[in-house]
């Protein structure tokens, strides 16, 4: 009877520990109705970074074989250039045009680079006629870890990208992941900053880290009640552990005192 007792306080306690109240997590644009954010869409200016790789492509309107384009434009091999015929920014900021030496990159926008070429094109010398300068980004990657799907770096074509669709390529935050507190590490110029933005909220669109820039790093944190049911698994874990020995004990007892 005693031994009968231990064992039903024993179940109770362990029934008691592992019923928990579900935890209510945010969705993601949980706080977004149809009306807001009705803004213009403004996607920021992509500023170029030490270790990214740059398509640089020069056109000219001139027909005279001196004045061509095209020994400015060698696919590979040239100096400073990677196989894909892009231009390395190396650790200083610069890139090795292999025509026109070095150039410092790295904070110029793409835009402001290929100013910096056309110039360097027409003066002191005009190298081109009324040349065309054409600069894109190569390896627009960004590096999604935490409670996500599938942690890893992201690669894509393009040089707009999103913390929406870039946790989307990742597989989505999984159930304990904080949708309303994901970090987003940024280096500009060469400083570091960290921004939080929560996937929930209505004023999601206006932060300055919903559009993401090359070489971003976001992190989805867990939930504590992750972290709850990891510690009641752990003591869940001991009870079962203890259940079983008083068990194992009792049955031994048992037989003993019936011979």
């Amino acid at each position: 009877m005693k031994f009968t007792r231990i064992l039903f306080l024993l179940a109770f306690s362990l029934y008691f520990i592992s019923c928990k109240p579900v935890q209510q997590l945010p969705n993601y644009l949980d706080k977004v109705n149809d009306s807001t954010s009705k803004g213009d869409v403004k996607i920021p200016e992509l500023r170029i970074q030490k270790n990214d790789q740059l398509s640089v492509q020069i056109f000219s309107l001139s027909t005279k074989p001196e004045l061509s384009d095209v020994i400015y434009n060698q696919p590979t091999g040239g100096a400073g250039q990677t196989g894909t015929s892009g231009y390395y920014v190396d650790l200083n900021g610069n890139i090795e045009h292999h025509r026109l030496g070095v150039i410092h990159a790295e904070g110029l926008t793409k835009q402001e680079l290929a100013a910096e070429v056309k110039r360097r094109l027409t003066e002191p010398v005009e190298l081109l006629s009324n040349p065309t300068v054409i600069v894109r980004f190569l390896n627009f990657k960004v590096t999604v870890l935490g409670q996500v799907g599938a942690q890893g770096i992201l690669t894509v074509p393009g040089e707009k990208l999103t913390v929406i669709e870039a946790i989307g390529l990742a597989g989505g935050i999984t159930d304990f992941g904080k949708k309303d507190n994901v970090r987003i590490l940024r280096e500009i110029n060469g400083k570091r900053e960290t921004g939080v933005i929560d996937l929930s909220s209505k004023d999601i669109f206006d932060s300055p880290y919903y559009y993401l820039v090359q070489n971003d790093v976001l992190i989805v944190d867990e939930t504590k009640q992750k972290l709850k049911d990891a510690e009641q698994a752990k003591i869940t874990q001991r009870i079962t552990f203890a259940f079983t020995i008083v068990t194992v004990a009792a049955t031994l007892a048992n037989i003993f005192i019936k011979n």
